[in-house]
């Protein structure tokens, strides 16, 4: 593969944190050393630039020494509540700070960009790019696994899989005390951490976004278990999941920002009315974020971070590296950002899901 005249290319993760991020990096970082480039790390996303000096680091292969790609979360740093082009100052006011950022890249003798983050990071990113005509490529990441276009995003594979053994361990403890046990799981729009998840550990009850249901059908699945003579029963629901009557259950935090949170409180004290059982809720949150890489988010993050440095090489700019039919290959990032990758409830994992028992309530 041919050299082109970039020489120093830069790299950042946006958005929240997730499981593998750090073997994008050092993929990338290995490969444009065999390049013959030059890789900088920008710190606390894209807005570590707005700072004065702007925040950043020069990352070299012998940094990345087996450790760091083991490790969760970034070593760069993220945010995900800092758009350029609608900055908020710390008098409360709004401002398009996206010339400046364009201006410190163009300083530190950067022309391409290397953006690790999902699609609302993609989307702000690529009217970034295109403004300051700065070449992009990005690398999707996202427990949630709801970027359009490729199959698996780094840090999703992560997230099931410590999902999935949150529901082992609480298997036993409902058993032990005739409980319903409630696991709430993350997924903003998609349900496919607890679609995943639910069918792999094994619960009785799935519920996601995508699929609306009724108290009565729940309670009507449990105590169906109950009379077929077992004493548990597991239920996984995603954090996006609302009420019957289409009520979002959110938590308003300091500063007036709000998350979802408190679906599987609601369920909890639903369920044991309806059915009488104890029922207990754990809320999984951001222990699906933290945890060191599985391997296949370390395969994935290695395929793709090697592929975004590859196609600055050939000179392509404005895609995203993704994993489809098992490869890896790029799309245009207009197209990764046009819609949510959501469950397709008439898929595959949905109809495994109603063969093997599981309900959703419908």
């Amino acid at each position: 593969m041919s050299q082109n005249t970039q020489k120093r290319i830069a790299i950042f993760t946006s958005g929240g944190d997730c499981a593998g991020l750090n073997a994008v990096m050092r993929a990338a970082v290995l490969r444009a050393h065999g390049l013959g480039w030059e890789v900088i790390g920008i710190e606390n996303g894209a807005s570590g630039l707005l700072e004065n000096p702007p925040r950043y680091q020069v990352l070299k292969p012998e940094d990345f020494n087996g450790t760091i790609m083991r490790m969760g979360g970034t070593i760069l740093g993220t945010t995900n509540s800092r758009n350029p082009f609608a900055y908020e100052m710390p008098d409360g006011s709004i401002v398009d700070r996206s010339d400046e950022l364009i201006a410190a890249f163009k300083k530190l003798g950067v022309e391409s960009i290397i953006g690790i983050g999902g699609d609302g990071s993609f989307e702000i990113l690529s009217k970034l790019v295109d403004k300051g005509e700065l070449n992009f490529i990005g690398v999707p990441k996202t427990i949630d696994n709801d970027v359009h276009m490729t199959d698996f995003a780094v840090g999703y594979d992560t997230a099931v899989s410590v999902a999935t053994e949150a529901l082992d361990r609480l298997q036993p403890t409902a058993a032990s005390h005739d409980r319903v046990m409630i696991l709430e799981v993350m997924g903003r729009d998609a349900g496919h951490i607890a679609l995943t998840s639910g069918i792999a550990g094994g619960a009785d009850i799935i519920l996601i976004p995508e699929i609306p249901y009724t108290i009565e059908k729940l309670a009507d699945k449990i105590k169906q278990i109950k009379q077929d003579g077992r004493n548990f029963a597991l239920v996984v629901v995603s954090e996006a999941v609302r009420t019957p009557d289409g009520k979002k259950h959110e938590v308003v935090y300091h500063g007036g920002e709000t998350r979802y949170g408190g679906i599987g409180d609601y369920l909890g004290v639903e369920i044991a009315k309806a059915t009488g059982f104890e029922t207990r809720v754990t809320v999984l949150g951001h222990v699906q974020r933290g945890a060191s890489p599985t391997y296949n988010d370390r395969l994935l993050a290695s395929l793709l971070g090697v592929k975004a440095v590859e196609l600055l090489a050939e000179g392509k700019c404005g895609r995203m590296v993704a994993w489809q039919n098992g490869d890896v290959v790029d799309v245009a990032i207009e197209d990764a950002i046009k819609e949510c990758n959501i469950v397709d409830i008439s898929g595959k994992r949905v109809h495994t899901a109603k063969a093997l028992g599981i309900a959703f309530g419908d």
